[in-house]
């Protein structure tokens, strides 16, 4: 919907709720039998694919011994021969990386393994600017320059065909560990290891990048009769770049996550727990807090200058040095938030003064001088405000180079792909990708894109909606219940944490605003004793109504909000809806 303020136009979103599939009442008694647990849960449960006890003993007691066996994934033994072959010998091996977050705790994972029992080894990350994502003809010659001749490439190349034959001309070959989809063709390398790869039966199909890298240790562990505990000990890291990537927390990426949480709240290793000291100081860490604390930081390395200092900083044996480094990449996030706020605004301008702009269904913005290390996190603000898929471009190394990001429901990298014919190189998932073009090529895509996402997105698509798990009753909330629900913890994709609804509630009077835009709720429902305390961001405008003392209904999450060694339970308010609003 448009609104005039002053002399532009705004978009103004309400949001629709959506109830989840109802699940079967019969089913939901049985299992809440079966579990000695409310109908709440067995709900909850079902809605999650979990229909059997034993299915619910491995959902709420997930073990390692859950993990699929590395060998059933496809060149798994091959990649295992190379690398032995080449330690026999005492070849020189690469370990070579992506610059985000997944591909340097990758990195670090596989090349912390591999360099405790061999030494003939070093690690590689493209530079942002110069090299751009993925394998780059630099890194390669490089390489050779150094007398490397075999490379395992983690999370990225599975598109790199000209690069792999480029290499093996040159006397090097490639162990390609990449979870981004093939293209029709893939690299002529030594072994590729990626479950999405066509007549792979690996059973999972959704590992991250760095998680690829952790089956390929387990896989070198078990052939060669080492301790389980060796591979173990990155779990910390695999967490990390789970929760970074946004991939599904189910399956075997739910096992990986609850142990690697575990680890990194109880015993990180050096690098991160120096992180961990300018983020959080909770105890049990959870995904969100790797997202919005660990994730950005080390991120803003390779954002902001050298990506291979954070794999410095998560290899380090040393607390002093972890802590130096730490220390460095928190004022390079410093600056990336800075970067990061300032593009922000100046793309928020062009949309807001551009009518045309305003009424696409798409938004690709462009200016040469933003900093290509931020565009991805300011790809995702234009959304938060304007929902519809976007891209924002600059220019690197005389091209146009961009991130994209999508909505709920999209397939963006279908709609990228489309364009093809237009870009040099691009990559990524549903959610999200990168993109490098001609610069002169700019204005082609802009119409191309928006066309494509005119022609396929679906209507719902368009505007924000909360999903809701299901309707609560106030009354049925307090710490048994929060007991059993932070058990269905980790959360993230596939596995999000529930929302709840409730009517009619209304504020007791003690509501206020606090901050510049946020909603501090003590909140009542008929038969409730006691207010439940509530926190809605960002929804301040809804507090004159509010005071009034009308009733409304309310969509949330519950949490425990620690203040000065204290717990409480909070709902954290996604959204609310008066009753002319229903």
């Amino acid at each position: 919907m448009f609104v005039k303020m002053g002399d532009k136009e705004q978009i103004l979103f309400s949001k629709r709720w959506v109830a989840k599939e109802a699940v079967d009442k019969t089913a939901s008694e049985r299992l809440s039998k079966e579990l000695n647990i409310n109908t709440v849960f067995a709900n909850l449960l079902l809605q999650r694919h979990i229909d059997t006890f034993d299915r619910a003993r491995a959902f709420f007691r997930p073990s390692l011994h859950q993990l699929h066996d590395p060998f059933l994934m496809k060149d798994m033994e091959k990649a295992i021969l190379r690398i032995e072959q080449a330690m026999a010998a005492k070849e020189k091996i690469l370990i070579y990386g992506d610059y985000d977050v997944d591909g340097t705790t990758a990195v670090t994972t596989v090349f912390a393994f591999f360099n405790s029992i061999y030494e003939h080894m070093d690690f590689y990350i493209p530079d942002r600017y110069a090299e751009g994502y993925g394998i780059s003809y630099k890194g390669i010659d490089w390489a050779i320059e150094n007398g490397y001749s075999l490379i395992i490439a983690l999370d990225c190349g599975i598109k790199s065909i000209a690069h792999v034959e480029y290499a093996k001309e040159k006397g090097v070959e490639f162990i390609i560990c990449d979870h981004h989809h093939p293209g029709e063709e893939v690299p002529d390398a030594t072994a590729i290891l990626n479950p999405k790869q066509i007549n792979c039966n690996y059973p999972f199909k959704e590992l991250s990048g760095c998680g690829i890298g952790y089956k390929l240790i387990q896989g070198y562990s078990i052939k060669n009769n080492l301790p389980e505990e060796k591979a173990q000990e990155c779990l910390d890291l695999v967490a990390v770049s789970i929760s970074a990537d946004i991939v599904p927390i189910v399956d075997e990426n739910r096992v990986l996550t609850y142990f690697g949480l575990k680890k990194l709240s109880e015993m990180p290793n050096n690098g991160l727990r120096a992180l961990l000291e300018y983020s959080t100081k909770k105890m049990d860490l959870t995904v969100s807090d790797v997202v919005f604390s660990i994730g950005p930081r080390i991120n803003a390395a390779g954002r902001i200058a050298d990506a291979k200092d954070s794999v410095r900083l998560m290899l380090t044996k040393c607390p002093i040095e972890a802590k130096n480094f730490a220390e460095l990449i928190n004022v390079h996030n410093d600056e990336r938030r800075s970067f990061d706020t300032n593009i922000t605004e100046q793309a928020l301008a062009v949309i807001s003064n551009s009518k045309e702009m305003l009424h696409r269904k798409s938004t690709v913005v462009f200016n040469p001088a933003w900093h290509k290390g931020v565009i991805g996190i300011v790809a995702s603000r234009l959304i938060e405000k304007y929902h519809r898929p976007t891209v924002v471009l600059t220019e690197s190394n005389g091209m146009a180079t961009g991130s994209a990001r999508s909505v709920p429901g999209f397939d963006l990298y279908h709609a990228v792909e489309t364009c093809s014919d237009l870009l040099e190189q691009f990559g990524g998932h549903t959610h999200a990708a990168g993109l490098t073009m001609k610069l002169e090529n700019v204005p082609e895509f802009i119409e191309r894109f928006e066309k494509i996402v005119a022609e396929t997105i679906a209507e719902k698509s368009m505007a924000p909606e909360v999903e809701y798990d299901i309707e609560l009753p106030m009354r049925c909330i307090n710490a048994k219940f929060m007991g059993i629900l932070k058990q269905f913890a980790p959360f993230g994709p596939g596995n999000m944490n529930p929302v709840f609804m409730t009517r009619n509630v209304w504020d007791n009077g003690y509501g206020s605003i606090v901050g510049e835009n946020h909603l501090r709720l003590s909140l009542m429902q008929e038969s409730l004793h006691k207010p439940m305390k509530g926190i809605a961001f960002g929804q301040a405008h809804h507090f004159d109504r509010i005071a009034t003392g009308v009733s409304f209904d309310i969509c949330y999450t519950l949490e425990e909000n620690h203040f000065n060694d204290s717990v409480s339970l909070q709902l954290n308010v996604k959204d609310i809806k008066f009753a002319d609003q229903r």
